[in-house]
């Protein structure tokens, strides 16, 4: 199983972070985490590697209804939470990058048959999201 939906917009990195967000929202989900993979490079590694990545953002997503549906299913989900997404480019790259995680991950590593459900619906509303932003190039 792959571990990650991803597609390629040709979306400006700046334009597509602000439709991620967008399509998350109307997904249900809200951003709980930020991570600027890139700033966080430049600050502890250096501006090198910080060029060398690119620009890279993780969204740590979670849509509330689905996060307490599967923290009461297991409560150890919450080691895999919130759904992260994340969206880069390369400085030399005409296209950005999305990936959210594949849901179904938390499948293979719960054996409540109620995870089961709660992955299928969040995996299908970040398929949406993403269905949403391939449209839009």
């Amino acid at each position: 199983m792959n571990y990650a939906h991803t597609i390629t917009v040709s979306l400006p990195y700046e334009e597509a972070v602000t439709r991620v967000r967008e399509e998350l929202a109307n997904q249900g989900f809200g951003v709980l985490t930020e991570i600027d993979v890139h700033a966080t490079f430049e600050a502890k590694l250096g501006s090198e590697s910080a060029h060398t990545l690119g620009d890279y953002l993780i969204l740590g997503a979670c849509n509330p209804v689905l996060a307490e549906q599967a923290l009461t299913a297991d409560p150890d989900m919450g080691l895999l939470l919130p759904c992260n997404v994340v969206i880069r480019r390369d400085r030399s790259a005409n296209s950005t990058t999305i990936q959210a995680i594949n849901a179904q991950t938390m499948v293979q590593l719960s054996e409540s048959p109620a995870v089961q459900k709660v992955a299928d619906q969040a995996d299908a509303n970040l398929l949406a999201a993403l269905a949403a932003l391939e449209g839009l190039h």
